[in-house]
């Protein structure tokens, strides 16, 4: 049932009218997807993650991307894969369940709409994380949504 509250699409970062990533979030992670120029070997591509700053690129140019992170995130627990065409980079949330209007500080935030909706989901996420039995794909909020993250006395860690 977890499956159905997961993300339905993910969220584009567009800027000069180029897509530079898309990225998407659950209660504990933040999925960033950026699609690898061609003809560059695999060996050459490089992720750096701290806790608050994330670097990529290919050895030898200047960073791709070398940016402040919106949040602060397990460095321990994060990683980079390369899967097909696409540098996957998956950040463990230091705050689980916090609500990301987006990756990186002061760019491609989310508007109040999509913010609000995305808040919605993660909080159905940690009502089915909480209540297994239950079924919350259909659920909705009438009014303001709660912060999954402080709802309640708050969200208990992995």
């Amino acid at each position: 049932m977890a499956e159905k509250l997961a993300p339905e699409k993910r969220h584009s970062f567009v800027h000069n009218g180029q897509k530079v990533f898309e990225w998407d979030q659950t209660l504990e992670e933040l999925n960033i997807y950026i699609t690898l120029p061609e003809n560059v070997p695999k060996k050459l591509f490089y992720c750096k993650i701290d806790s608050k700053h994330l670097e990529v690129g290919i050895k030898g140019n200047p960073p791709y991307l070398n940016h402040d992170l919106m949040n602060p995130v397990k460095t321990d627990c994060s990683f980079w894969t390369l899967e097909d065409d696409i540098l996957h980079v998956t950040l463990q949330k230091r705050d689980k369940g916090q609500t990301w209007s987006s990756p990186i500080m002061g760019q491609g935030q989310l508007d109040p709409y999509a913010s609000d909706l995305e808040q919605k989901r993660l909080m159905l996420q940690r009502f089915q994380e909480e209540n297994p039995g239950f079924d919350f794909s259909q659920a909705q909020f009438s009014g303001n949504c709660p912060d999954p993250r402080t709802f309640m006395g708050g969200i208990g860690s992995s």
